[in-house]
């Protein structure tokens, strides 16, 4: 079995007039795992990663990073870890080489500023001022100065928040190689393709407690179904051979209690969502339940607007527990 590289029990962080962050929240992390934290607002999240780093004092509460708890020798088990905040803020008028000679100058042991710059495909940038990078180039400096002391465990929170497509590819193949090289990382993300892609496993945290965990396909398993059927409707009547009047010209149309009831009931459906006009089934096959379906709204007199059907993500799972998408940001304190 793996060893642990972060365990916290009964997790506690009650702040100044009573606002509860963490509420007896329980973590294992294995060592070797990217694991993702997920949360919305005001979940707790940012709260319990400055703990895990040492920045914060919890109310109460155990926690243990790579076997050791804050309080003793912390300057050893600084040097063990690595940290890319929310936002880190460099000094712009050094160059790349000298910002990660500086972070390297805090580690008695770590990786040559060269090597790093050439981990994070920075090489044609080493002598550019940090105040000259695009945004994607000064995330991977972000991420290379916490990489630079060679650390067994790297907390990112938000590290790819901002970025173009591309710079988040480029982070993710950066990270992976971490990973592969035995090491261990704790990822905060507002975007639900990059947990899927990145962890290993993920835990999804609310008011201060996890509330889900598991690896991101048993999580979407737990859905029932894995695809989902997303449609909105309009106040004109299905075709039966004749034209359908143009989709510009139909107003929106809620569906009725009754009607979500009744879609509940077709084979195959695990769960109906409505968000205003927007529908979506979580379905097991769509080809058998998306023909019951159209019967089921020709019947009533409803007409399509919208219609599309996808695998089921992280996305859907984080709805149906907490009620709310993911947003982008955090909430302070509790975040």
């Amino acid at each position: 079995m793996s060893r642990l590289a972060i365990r916290t029990k009964n997790l506690v962080k009650v702040y100044p007039g009573g606002v509860s962050a963490v509420a007896g929240l329980d973590l294992e992390v294995r060592e070797g795992e990217c694991f993702g934290l997920l949360g919305p607002n005001g979940a707790g999240k940012t709260t319990t990663i400055e703990i895990l780093e040492g920045l914060m004092r919890p109310t109460s509460g155990e926690v243990e990073v790579l076997g050791q708890a804050w309080g003793t020798r912390n300057r050893e088990l600084r040097e063990r870890i690595g940290i890319s905040l929310q936002e880190t803020r460099l000094s712009e008028k050094l160059t790349v080489q000298e910002t990660l000679k500086l972070f390297r100058s805090f580690y008695r042991r770590g990786i040559e500023p060269e090597e790093t710059i050439r981990l994070v495909d920075l090489g044609e940038k080493a002598k550019a001022r940090v105040g000259k990078l695009s945004g994607g180039q000064k995330q991977r400096l972000a991420v290379a100065c916490a990489m630079v002391g060679d650390p067994e465990l790297l907390f990112l929170d938000e590290p790819t928040t901002g970025l173009d497509p591309h710079a988040r590819r480029e982070l993710w193949e950066l990270l992976r190689g971490f990973q592969a090289r035995g090491r261990t990382i704790l990822l905060t993300t507002h975007y639900m393709d990059e947990a899927e892609r990145l962890c290993d496993r993920v835990a999804v945290v609310d008011h201060g407690r996890v509330i889900a965990l598991g690896s991101p396909a048993e999580l979407i398993a737990s859905l029932g179904g894995e695809h989902v059927i997303e449609f909105s409707l309009g106040n004109g009547a299905l075709p039966h051979g004749g034209e359908e009047a143009p989709v510009a010209h139909l107003a929106p149309v809620r569906l009725e209690p009754a009607d979500e009831e009744a879609l509940r009931g077709l084979p195959g459906v695990s769960e109906v969502r409505v968000e205003g006009t927007d529908v979506a089934l979580t379905v097991a096959e769509p080809h058998v339940a998306l023909p019951l379906l159209l019967e089921r709204l020709r019947g009533n007199g409803g007409s399509l607007t919208r219609l599309s059907i996808r695998h089921a993500s992280l996305e859907d799972v984080f709805v149906r527990l907490t009620g709310r998408r993911l947003e982008e940001g955090e909430t302070k304190p509790g975040g």
